[in-house]
């Protein structure tokens, strides 16, 4: 076996990784020192990382800055971005890169041989010879600087990891994370910030920063990563001669230390910003937090993940139960964290109050010697284990290639020990070892060794505080002022001249030559035809039935569909309330936990969802269904089916302590999102003001329901009854056969199996007479300004071109990508330093233009109006084009599981897109023009002449620039 395998390489390892039909290999580059991992396999979706141990020294966000600044341009690739123009003019997968607390990780996946290894190439000049020691204005621009732009304004600082963490540090969740982690870990590198303190960063140098680059990016500290199709030898070669091989073996102490143990209990109180008009009352969090051993043995990990479940997250696990019966808080969250070398378990309390600290330690160490003395729910443990054991063999990771993951995954082990490369991909026999165990005491042993009988271990306490952003902020510009005021007229002038120079640099545009450096493909690499739908329409039991018939590996995905047309307007919201409590409340024959658990036992899960589907052939013309949707291994098909017949007509509304419960959680969850992705609530937001299926969004999922379940939470008792009768009428309306249809993914055993036992659901449908109603929406145009306590804004302007007459072409993809990653990104991000700016063109006429985690309002709402007269002067060579294209045909050709290829299908089945559309669409892509580009300047024009804006964020910056909206209100 070690034949195949260069002679510049050490072969540590080989493994069979039966668990996902792949071999494994560990070598080490014997002139570098670099280790690398292979895990070859026939998955064209290939993945590759370079990985590099960096422990903060400090929380001035050096790795986090590092890791933006290294990608902006290299010895091999001098272009000022090569990332952005590898995100253009790419097939990738996946490209990104990611600052942990202890490591950065630089990962890439393609399905195109030619495209990743164009990406590998890149990625690895960029780490190994990147350009920032030959222009710190990259420091200035990633990182953070001063900026004057005359001797008369006030100073100020700005930067895209500035700016990113100003958001990251306005999420009370956030600062909880950190202030956790710190506290367990105060004596290593975990107790600093990695991504950056946005107080601290100023305080970080140029010279400081190349010292640490220099200090740790160096291939013997490097963990280098390669995963699916490819021919192992010639990568290695290539990796040898064109990088490796220029390094010599070098001693570099990068080691991530142990914490010793504590004698004592730590206790931390630290406070977080909310807004003037929110209530300090109920906003506090509390944590409890163990250190868990060291990351080295697996099962104990797997079996404390399946505890957190068991103990914590689940319905009804009983110390939440008996947390949330004391009112010790309003939301209760369990974690198990083992991606660092020291996991740790916690359990936080949120919505409760500093007063109820001692309260809540007693509560849940009197719940765990309960446990241990009489014994953990057996079908909850077996519920945890079937869920973690499901989720590992399906390898399903949504839009993350699931060779990343694994690689992600194996570097929990793989950093802190060269030999343990491949344990997070070979614990299939561990999940027979933990069900052995479940009647032999290990589960209460480890509670009681871990939990109870340890004192490594924290109490953090975040609690809220008005105005802190407001009162940090005039305190920063208090200080600026006072530097500023020691400055010499010399001294101040220079400031100047180095913020015309960082301007003039981030305009200048790189080279015509630096920007061929940077390799990409050709159209004819890209293939021309559309990948294939797969609908089969069927009539069972007299339902529409859509098969998608595929090798589903014996998993039966079935979506339940019941068209929910025929409701009320005033019970829109209600829906997404009664897609909350189902499964999770009592039903005729099993309480809510025995019912979860035994769900989760039998099945990859059951769940709700309510899905909106556009007609994209008629103009705002949509149809709404309440879906239940399982994921079933074949043999259990009739339990799930039989299981979600019980929810159905079984269902119990008469727990209101329950349902409260559920409410109050709902809001807790509603409330994390509002602030830490304002730009979807605000996207949805201003589209609802000009369409109705966008307004329907809005009542279901953005802040008009956020504000229907925060008054439900505060007037419950005198809700109750009416969101009861609201919810029973709304079952009897919606579950009936004439609403039913189904969409299934499986090959024809699994149908047949599903054909065996759909008579089960069809008999627990309603049949009684009810009032034909259908809703009625109306929408207005409003141009709101929601204020928030975050540190940073989210900015949105949104628009329809089908209202002035313009019809959906391919060739809005290319403009996507021009946009995104040229106009925006050049104005919103490098300029303005916000993290990220976004856009969108729908089928149905919807444009939206937004920013993320945006110092500015005013000014990025001046470029969004800008964009006609770029778009005017549009003009760039055929290369660039080729690029935009690639970039666009990127996003149509994601690589799809069997579950996603089945919703593909699906979703384009009901939103009335055949193949013939698919493919129009395709060939505009691959046939657009610079001409093109340049055409659709009017319909931009005429959707931003629309103006629906809609703003979520800082409050003070949004009563500075309060004329720009018509309403100005209080986010929470």
């Amino acid at each position: 076996m070690q034949t195949m395998i260069s002679e510049q390489y050490e072969v540590v390892k080989v493994e069979k990784l039966a668990d996902i039909n792949s071999k494994g290999y560990l070598l080490k580059h014997k002139k570098s020192g670099a280790r690398i991992q292979i895990i070859s396999n026939d998955d064209e979706n290939k993945t590759f990382y370079i990985c590099f141990r960096t422990p903060p020294e400090n929380s001035c966000g050096t790795t986090h800055i590092i890791e933006h600044s290294v990608l902006c341009g290299s010895e091999k690739f001098p272009a000022k971005d090569p990332f952005v123009e590898l995100v253009k003019g790419s097939l990738n997968t996946f490209l990104n890169a990611m600052t942990y607390s202890d490591k950065t990780v630089y990962p890439v996946a393609s399905c195109n041989d030619k495209d990743f290894q164009n990406l590998c190439d890149v990625y690895l000049d960029a780490v190994l010879n990147p350009n920032i020691s030959k222009r710190p204005e990259i420091f200035k621009q990633e990182g953070w600087h001063y900026e004057l732009n005359s001797k008369d304004e006030p100073l100020a600082v700005t930067g895209v990891v500035y700016n990113e963490m100003k958001g990251a540090f306005s999420s009370p969740e956030g600062v909880l994370d950190r202030e956790i982690l710190n506290s367990l870990f105060p004596d290593t590198a975990y107790c600093y910030e990695s991504g950056g303190n946005p107080e601290e960063i100023p305080n970080l140098t140029y010279e400081m920063f190349l010292d640490y680059y220099k200090k740790y990016y160096h291939p013997s500290n490097s963990y280098i990563y390669l995963y699916g199709d490819m021919d192992i030898n010639e990568k290695l070669e290539w990796l040898d001669k064109e990088y490796l091989s220029k390094y010599d073996m070098t001693e570099i102490d990068s080691e991530v230390k142990i914490q010793k143990a504590f004698s004592q209990t730590r206790e931390v109180v630290k406070e977080y910003s909310i807004s003037q008009d929110e209530n300090e009352n109920d906003n506090t969090f509390l944590s409890y937090n163990k250190v868990i051993d060291y990351n080295s043995d697996r099962e104990l990990e797997l079996a404390f993940s399946i505890l957190e479940y068991a103990l914590v997250s689940s319905p009804g696990a009983v110390i939440k139960k008996a947390l949330l019966d004391a009112k010790i808080g309003k939301d209760i969250i369990g974690s198990f964290e083992n991606g660092i070398i020291q996991p740790y378990f916690s359990i936080v309390a949120k919505n409760s109050e500093e007063s109820k600290k001692e309260e809540f330690i007693r509560i849940i160490e009197d719940v765990l010697k309960d446990q241990i003395k009489n014994g953990i729910n057996k079908k909850a443990l077996l519920a945890g284990i079937n869920i973690t054991e499901f989720s590992y063999r399906e390898g399903d990771f949504g839009n993350f290639p699931k060779g990343l993951i694994y690689g992600l995954n194996n570097l929990e082990t793989w950093l802190y020990d060269d030999n343990q490369a491949f344990e997070r991909v070979c614990e299939g026999k561990l999940f027979d070892s933990l069900r052995q165990k479940i009647d032999s005491g290990y589960f209460e042993k480890i509670v009681e060794k871990y939990i109870l009988n340890n004192n490594h271990s924290s109490i953090v306490i975040v609690k809220p505080v008005k105005g802190l952003t407001a009162k940090n902020d005039a305190l920063f510009s208090e200080k600026l002022a006072t530097y500023k005021a020691t400055l010499s007229d010399e001294e101040l002038e220079r400031l100047v001249e180095d913020t015309k120079a960082l301007k003039k640099y981030q305009e200048e545009p790189s080279t015509k030559e630096e920007l061929e450096s940077i390799p990409m493909l050709s159209i004819d690499d890209i293939k021309k035809e559309i990948n294939p739908l797969n609908n089969v329409e069927l009539n069972i039991e007299n339902t529409k039935v859509l098969w998608h018939d595929m090798f589903s590996n014996k998993i039966n995905y079935i979506k339940f569909l019941f068209n929910a047309g025929n409701i009320k307007t005033q019970h829109i919201p209600y829906l997404s309330i009664l897609k909350n409590i189902l499964c999770s409340v009592d039903t005729k024959n099993h309480d809510y936990s025995q019912l979860s658990n035994d769900i989760h036992i039998n099945t990859g899960g059951i769940g709700c969802a309510i899905n909106i589907f556009s007609d994209v052939k008629q103009k705002d013309d949509f149809s709404v269904y309440f879906d239940f949707k399982t994921k079933v291994l074949y043999e259990k098909t009739d339990f799930a089916i039989k299981t979600i017949a019980e929810i159905i007509s079984g269902s119990k509304f008469d727990n209101k302590k329950r349902i409260y419960e559920i409410i109050a959680e709902i809001k807790s969850h509603l409330q994390t999102s509002l602030l830490a992705s304002g730009h979807i609530y605000a996207i949805e937001r201003a589209s609802s003001y000009y369409s109705k299926t966008m307004k329907f969004h809005e009542l279901i999922s953005g802040i008009e329901y956020y504000r229907l379940i925060d008054d439900l939470e505060k007037n419950f008792d005198d809700r109750y009854d009416e969101l009861v009768s609201i919810l029973n009428e709304l079952i009897v309306t919606i579950f009936r056969k004439e609403n039913l249809m189904v969409s299934i993914t499986c090959d024809e055993e699994g149908l047949n199996i599903f054909k065996e036992n759909y008579n089960e659901l069809l008999s627990s449908l309603f049949t009684e007479n009810v009032e034909n109603q259908g809703f009625e929406l109306d929408c207005q145009k409003k141009n709101e300004g929601f204020k928030s306590s975050s540190k940073v804004s989210y900015v949105v302007r949104c628009g329809n071109f089908r209202n002035s007459g313009f019809d959906y072409t391919g060739s809005l993809r290319v403009l996507k990508v021009i946009l995104s990653y040229d106009y925006l990104w050049l104005n919103i991000r490098v300029k303005g330093g916000a993290y990220g700016c976004m856009s969108g063109f729908s089928r149905t006429g919807d444009i939206y233009f937004a920013t993320y985690r945006d110092p500015n309002i005013k000014e990025s709402n001046e470029i969004f109006d800008k964009m006609p007269e770029y778009l005017e002067k549009f003009d760039v060579d055929e290369r660039d084009m080729t690029k935009y294209i690639i970039g666009a045909i990127s996003s149509l050709d994601t690589p799809l599981n069997p579950c996603a290829k089945g919703e593909r299908s699906f979703g384009s089945y009901m939103m009335n897109i055949s193949e013939e559309d698919l493919q129009a669409e395709r060939n505009q892509v691959l046939n657009t023009k610079k001409e093109d580009i340049r055409n659709l300047k009017e319909m931009i024009e005429k959707a931003l002449l629309e103006n629906y804006l809609c703003v979520v964020g800082n409050e003070e910056k949004i009563e500075k620039e309060k004329d720009l909206f018509d309403n100005v209100l209080n986010l929470m």
